[in-house]
């Protein structure tokens, strides 16, 4: 534990529409505290504002009330000094750049020289296994490979926060699985803070060092899971006991969000 949090959210609410006959209450008093290092999944039923939180993490919107922070900056800070990469279920890549080039944007847009973003961006094709595909469009790309890249062009530009929605969510079963032990692999090397949203709770369960249970819109903090499977993850650990005994232990806590129960923050461990 560092006494910095890489994201800190404290009694943060969103409300869209505010005194018109279309206001959404999305977020309602939410805490969340993330530590460096640390991989925490948001869950919760849709329209329980999952992506909204991570939407204020990144600063794409601002929050109605409370306050966001990133390594101890503000979230306009911590953006427009990069401090984060984001990976979305489409996996954004620009058709008409080479997957290098793709890979490049970030370093191009931080002002690197054309060798050095050369370098870091085969590094990066080797680090997510893809050190041939250089050269080939996106189009070429299977979505797993797809992702994959996003993923490489996300983390290039050395960033410490990775926030992740969805970003498996459109492939196949077999693919996902695999992508998720090559995540795992990836932010262990590069010992990236992870906050990702997902509807399911096997990959919850399987990445995450915490699962965070949200509520039905206004979504709230309802229940913080430990998922205590240690860091050393593959195949295996989906077979074991522990892992089948925390799929259900969130499956509950989700039930009981759905019946209302009271919710908690983050840090209540």
């Amino acid at each position: 534990m560092t006494d910095q949090s890489a994201v800190s959210v404290r009694g943060v609410s969103m409300v869209f529409n505010a005194e018109t006959s279309g206001q959404v209450d999305a977020l309602r008093d939410v805490d969340v505290t993330v530590d460096p290092g640390e991989f925490v999944s948001l869950i919760g039923p849709s329209g329980c504002g999952k992506s909204t939180l991570l939407r204020l993490i990144a600063n794409l919107i601002e929050p109605t009330s409370g306050l966001v922070e990133v390594n101890g900056k503000s979230a306009k800070q911590a953006c427009a000094d990069q401090d984060y990469g984001m990976a979305f279920q489409q996996s954004g890549l620009f058709d008409w750049r080479s997957v290098a080039k793709n890979i490049e944007l970030p370093l191009e847009l931080k002002g690197w020289d054309k060798a050095k973003r050369a370098a870091r961006s085969q590094e990066m094709l080797d680090l997510v296994k893809l050190s041939d595909r250089g050269a080939h469009m996106p189009w070429q790309l299977s979505g797993g490979q797809q992702q994959r890249i996003a993923i490489a062009r996300a983390l290039a530009s050395h960033p410490p926060l990775l926030l992740m929605d969805e970003p498996f969510g459109a492939l196949d079963e077999m693919t996902r699985e695999h992508m998720q032990a090559e995540l795992l692999q990836i932010c262990e090397v590069t010992n990236t803070t992870v906050v990702f949203v997902t509807h399911s709770i096997p990959e919850a369960v399987y990445l995450s060092d915490r699962v965070v249970v949200m509520s039905a819109g206004p979504g709230r903090i309802t229940d913080v899971i430990d998922v205590g499977l240690g860091k050393n993850r593959d195949e295996g650990t989906r077979e074991n006991d522990s892992f089948y005994k925390k799929i259900t232990e969130v499956r509950e806590a989700l039930r009981g969000a759905e019946l209302g129960d009271g919710a908690r923050g983050i840090e209540d461990r």
